[in-house]
């Protein structure tokens, strides 16, 4: 068992940027077409300048952590650029050097290099193997190193150590970090074991010729070195640490480089995953909490910790002088200039080992009551004597600490009584439950015997029509309730009794109440009823009054249609309004209606004027 443990210098993640170093392809055999020179030259150690493309007189200027002219060696590029960031590995932290530019411009070259001139894989890797021969002469931290080396090809990952293995997926795990299952990882001691391993898959990756490099990279190859040191004293800390080298396949010009066919499907998943890289360079240096698109290319799945991770990241941006390369190379300069503005976070990886516990042997001995007879017996039947037990490393770490076993013997007899007690007291309440559920039943049949005895002594009395005393209402506990049974009686004809009056309560309908308070609002004499309980004299009189003017202004200036939208009236109704309208003017009051028609009308225009209410 291990858990994870993060450890920075100063109690915080140190920061660290991207280091970006440009190197300059000297010019090759065959000269420039115009004979116009380089299109690009370098001005010191940090700064260059290239043509501008808008103005031929002007220049354009940038300024990297570091500038490799023409004549700049092998070894000067590793030991200025790349080694200074190896030593991070050792420490349980992450290191990546990538290579970048356009085809033909020297990235394989500065990675591999040639027999006579290695380049930064074969140096980096023999770097690694000195630093830890001289860190073994140090107390204390035994080192393991191991390697894997795969290639990216049309968006397919490819182990180049197995050459017959297909497409591997890209996993993360808990701790967010990216591995590939399945991918071979080789154990090496010493750097010709690496070189045994590394030559041959070499010549598994896929080249081509183009008309602009005889033999083009035709996929981005990762190597993968992981150096593991654990500490020789307790507890057994484990920090891991990893160098990703990265040779990236160019961009290309079709136009330039005349693909067809396989050739051109190669270059458009090359110029894909190349411009997925540079979205996640501008993802990062936006500055907002916006998405960074690692997912969307399997090259950008693995550079994720080198971009925006926990790696310290060297990029190598290799750029050629001529002037048919101008445009590749301004743009790999603009992309270099966006790089370097990245920040990773680089923390130390580290793992505490934690010694099994005998868990099984200490609940064994619990249950045995301390007599130890079992543990004995499973011991004789495993084969093993107690020297074989010490001479294995777990003994020793027991043996070595018998405080942290003593205390965590004692921990798990707590577990194990706090167990029982827990059991125990459950046992007390369901015992408890049965006890109480025994005693409501012996109530209940106490219950049913008085009323059994009551209903007897009540049957026993004659002339008895009262009910009884006591009447059980609950009924006996059962698991489903018993179905009632219809009982069909013969029919019984009985004497006929004399009719009893009782008293029916009708509602009233509205319409009967409406006619009623309706009538009730004249008297035969002409004046207003005044009781309390007239419907008009429960109703506001201002609202009452609007709606009789309302009635009176449709009734002086409505025609037919307006006539005929109120209550009760129709086109015989309406003409005759109006002829008397006509005759003798307009109406001056509700009751003069009544002249010209029925006195039903007048107690309809009432209602209107309450629905209009």
């Amino acid at each position: 068992m291990a858990q994870r443990v993060t450890v920075s210098s100063d109690g915080n993640k140190k920061i660290s940027r991207v280091r970006v170093a440009v190197r300059l392809r000297p010019y090759l055999d065959k000269e420039d077409e115009k004979g116009e020179g380089p299109c690009v030259r370098g001005l010191d150690k940090q700064n260059l300048e290239i043509v501008n493309w808008r103005n031929a007189t002007e220049t354009v200027k940038y300024h990297f952590d570091a500038f490799h002219g023409e004549k700049t060696t092998q070894q000067e590029v590793f030991l200025s650029s790349v080694k200074p960031v190896l030593s991070h590995v050792l420490n349980g932290q992450n290191a990546s050097v990538f290579a970048y530019g356009p085809t033909g411009a020297g990235k394989t070259h500065t990675m591999l290099g040639s027999a006579e001139k290695p380049g930064v894989i074969p140096r980096a890797v023999r770097e690694v193997f000195n630093l830890v021969h001289a860190k073994d002469a140090e107390e204390g931290w035994d080192y393991s190193i191991s390697m894997s080396y795969l290639e990216i090809y049309n968006e397919k990952v490819l182990d180049l150590l197995s050459p017959s293995s297909q497409d591997l997926p890209i996993r993360q795990d808990k701790d967010k970090n990216i591995f590939i299952p399945g991918l071979t990882n080789v154990t090496i001691s010493s750097f010709s074991d690496f070189d045994t391993h590394f030559v041959p898959a070499s010549l598994n990756r896929t080249t081509a010729s183009t008309k602009l490099n005889q033999r083009s990279s035709r996929s981005h190859a990762i190597l993968l070195i992981k150096v593991v040191r654990t500490s020789r004293v307790l507890p057994h800390r484990q920090q891991t640490g990893k160098l990703y080298l990265v040779d990236l396949a160019g961009s290309e010009d079709n136009r330039r480089t005349g693909n067809q066919g396989i050739r051109l499907k190669e270059s458009g998943a090359i110029n894909l995953s190349l411009f997925t890289l540079s979205k996640v360079v501008d993802s990062l240096n936006s500055g907002a909490s916006v998405r960074v698109p690692y997912r969307d290319s399997k090259l950008t799945r693995l550079l994720q910790d080198s971009l925006g991770g926990s790696a310290h990241s060297v990029m190598i941006t290799n750029i050629a002088p001529e002037y048919k390369y101008y445009f590749d190379t301004f743009s790999a300069l603009n992309f270099a200039a966006k790089s370097k503005m990245i920040v990773n976070k680089p923390f130390t990886r580290e793992t505490v080992a934690v010694p099994v516990l005998p868990v099984k042997r200490a609940r064994e001995e619990h249950k045995a009551g301390g007599s130890g007879s079992e543990p004995h017996r499973k011991k004789q039947k495993d084969g093993k004597t107690p020297e074989q037990d010490a001479s294995s490393p777990s003994a020793n770490s027991i043996s070595a600490e018998p405080s942290v076993m003593d205390r965590l013997i004692a921990l798990e007899k707590l577990v194990m009584n706090c167990q029982n007690k827990d059991r125990l007291s459950v046992t007390k309440d369901v015992a408890q439950s049965r006890k109480e559920i025994q005693e409501l039943k012996k109530k209940q049949k106490e219950f049913e015997s008085k009323a059994m005895l009551f209903s007897q002594v009540a049957k026993e009395t004659p002339g008895s029509a009262e009910e009884p005393v006591f009447k059980n209402t609950t009924a006996p506990l059962q698991r489903k309730p018993a179905r009632q049974q219809a009982v069909v009686q013969p029919l019984q004809v009985s004497q006929l009794q004399p009719p009893v009056h009782l008293a029916v309560f009708k509602k009233q309908s509205v319409c009967v109440k409406k006619r009623e308070l309706s009538s009730r609002i004249e008297l035969p004499d002409g004046k207003e009823n005044m009781k309390e309980n007239s419907w008009e004299s429960q109703l506001d009189t201002q609202m009452l009054e609007q709606s009789k003017q309302k009635i009176l202004h449709i009734l002086n200036s409505g025609g037919v249609k307006e006539l005929k939208s109120l209550q009760q009236i129709g086109d015989k109704k309406a003409k005759l309004l109006l002829g008397w309208r006509e005759l003798n003017g307009q109406f001056t009051k509700l009751e003069e209606s009544t002249q010209t028609l029925s006195p039903n009308w007048t107690s309809s225009c009432q209602s209107k004027s309450k629905s209009h209410i």
